[in-house]
């Protein structure tokens, strides 16, 4: 069972919700896209209403996004001949169901993690961040490399079990169950508004 706790509430206004890699190509690699793109969609707004700071993260490649990907990168280096979320392509988008709103942050990476390549530290200490709540497909690809980097910056880590996916399910229990507890709470949706003092 998902180790779900009861965290204390955190203030709305410096706490951001990353909705990670909900994409047309990247949900299709999952079972469940209906009910997660419902799920997210109203935690989205629940966050929205409380003033939180919505972020979009995105993964989307140029020529030179191929370009820069070295042989060494096992994960990423079958991109390098392209064609896969292509800069520009309605693919690429983020799914039109919860699609970003005036005074959203939307960030485009070509890694994993939502920090790597991205200018989203700088964003969010912009908008004086210091929670993040992680909505994300997949499991062990982007919710697991972006949880480790945003704890290493001391953020406070709140995980939307609900919202995450991965297309290996024992993956996705395995990492909520004994893995992303040491370093997040884990609250599924029907929590949120507790959270946000609601």
């Amino acid at each position: 069972m998902t180790h779900m706790n009861s965290p204390e509430p955190v203030d709305p206004t410096r706490t951001a919700l990353l909705v990670m890699d909900y994409q047309p190509p990247v949900l299709s690699l999952v079972d469940n896209a209906a009910e997660l793109l419902d799920r997210t969609s109203t935690a989205i707004a629940q966050a929205r209403a409380a003033a939180v700071q919505i972020v979009y993260v995105r993964v989307a490649f140029a020529a030179q996004d191929y370009a820069a990907i070295p042989p060494t990168n096992k994960g990423f280096a079958r991109r390098a001949s392209g064609g896969f979320l292509d800069a520009g392509t309605p693919e690429a988008d983020i799914h039109p169901d919860i699609a970003p709103q005036p005074g959203d942050i939307v960030v485009t990476k070509t890694r994993r993690g939502a920090f790597s390549t991205t200018n989203l530290a700088n964003l969010l200490n912009a908008h004086r961040i210091d929670s993040l709540i992680l909505a994300g497909i997949s499991t062990s690809g982007v919710v697991l490399s972006t949880l480790g980097d945003a704890a290493d910056r001391d953020y406070r880590m709140i995980i939307l079990t609900d919202c995450c996916a991965d297309p290996r399910p024992e993956v996705h229990r395995v990492l909520m169950e004994q893995v992303f507890p040491a370093q997040a709470d884990l609250i599924d949706t029907s929590a949120l508004p507790s959270l946000l003092g609601r």
